[in-house]
């Protein structure tokens, strides 16, 4: 149902106005008709929009749920449903209120006469600009379908990266916070135990065993105050992150570490050329697809190269050449780009060269996760065996000088 405005002369010949819901404005002069009001002017409740907007601001959609709003609503447009039926159907099938609220709420921006882009411009947080884009290209080229179904493989490409990478993760942190945690449990809990026993003999402790009941009592005396420092020194950085100047020197110094550096590389690479890719295939001119690139790199060093890569563009230099030039990117995806240029097929060859990186990605995360296990547990036993090892070391000293 849509809120409209209405002014109408009553049987006296008195104006009047108001506000109805209906389907649609013929409807709503068939109901001042009934009612015996002749209708002088129907317009739609622009203002009970703006409202819901307002209302809507604070909510907003999840990747997920962005991604599956994309795939269904490509479904229904593809199989040939219209607009407004297709966006009434997903706010029915709503899997939360939440998303019913939003869904309902761009349908009734279309109805009022939006566009489907516009819509989905009032809701940024759910909406990115490379999504916005996207749907405005599709709408003026008369290809929404098709560009949402594209759009929807772009994210589930996305979704399905970011959950393998994940997924990998899970195991090395678990097995990271169970090693911290037996060894916490030794040093404050096991090895105090054993401290009466030594002062009661007047053993001479061992060196490392002396070191261990030190650190013990240091972390139960300390440990508490030790990681609420930890804490509010992690706060203050994200703060002092947030500045362009620390942040880009971060970002810089991420790209160049031995290991993770190579996979963020590849993890940009992969995200600079999907969207580069995706944008130019749905017909965005190159600029303005530049300027949706930098928004979805996630890394500072990279937004600056690809600003003097559009800067190069807009004087009619190539796009490979200033990229280069930055040596942030892989140098397979600047070959790819420099190929695409010279032969005019430069989406086509992007996306060839976020399906390379994409897999370089995930095997570099496979391989990553190889080594932090093995690394995790055979540190975790380095030093429990070094706990006990001292301990023994200890009451080998006492058997000593029981003899």
């Amino acid at each position: 149902m849509t809120a409209y405005r209405y002014t109408a002369l009553d049987r006296t010949g008195k104006a009047i106005s108001g506000r109805l819901e209906a389907e649609d404005e013929p409807a709503v002069l068939r109901q001042l008709r009934r009612d015996g009001a002749m209708p002088l002017s129907v317009r739609p409740d622009r203002g009970g929009l703006a409202g819901l907007s307002i209302s809507l601001r604070g909510e907003a959609l999840s990747k997920s749920e962005v991604t599956d709003f994309t795939r269904e609503l490509a479904t229904m447009l593809i199989a040939g449903q219209d607009l407004d039926r297709a966006l009434r159907y997903l706010t029915e099938t709503a899997p939360n209120r939440r998303v019913g609220r939003i869904v309902g709420a761009l349908r009734e921006h279309v109805r009022d006469g939006s566009a489907l882009a516009a819509a989905l411009a009032s809701y940024p947080r759910s909406f990115s600009r490379l999504y916005v884009g996207l749907v405005r290209a599709g709408e003026a080229g008369g290809t929404l379908a098709p560009t949402l179904e594209r759009l929807a493989g772009l994210m589930e490409r996305e979704r399905s990266l970011r959950a393998n990478v994940q997924s990998a993760l899970i195991y090395p942190v678990l097995l990271l916070l169970a090693a911290i945690g037996a060894v916490t449990l030794l040093l404050t809990q096991v090895l105090p135990e054993f401290v009466p026993l030594f002062e009661q003999n007047g053993a001479q402790l061992p060196s490392s065993t002396q070191f261990l009941i030190d650190a013990g009592h240091a972390v139960s005396e300390y440990g508490p105050a030790a990681l609420v420092l930890v804490l509010i020194l992690v706060l203050a950085a994200r703060i002092a992150l947030r500045r362009p100047a620390p942040r880009l020197a971060f970002d810089r110094a991420v790209l160049h570490l031995p290991v993770a550096g190579g996979l963020v590389r590849e993890a940009m690479a992969a995200r600079f050329a999907r969207t580069l890719g995706t944008l130019i295939q749905n017909g965005v001119a190159l600029i303005p697809t530049l300027g949706i690139v930098r928004e979805v790199l996630g890394n500072e060093a990279g937004v600056q190269a690809v600003d003097r890569a559009t800067t190069s563009a807009k004087s009619g230099a190539g796009l490979a050449a200033p990229l280069a030039e930055s040596r942030l990117f892989p140098p397979r995806l600047i070959h790819l780009l420099r190929l695409g240029e010279e032969t005019a097929q430069l989406g086509p060859m992007a996306l060839r060269a976020a399906e390379i990186h994409e897999e370089r990605t995930r095997i570099m995360t496979q391989r990553l996760v190889s080594l932090l296990t093995p690394a995790i547990t055979i540190g975790m036993g380095a030093a429990i065996a070094a706990i006990v090892s001292s301990l023994l070391l200890a009451m080998l000293s006492l058997n000593d000088l029981a003899q």
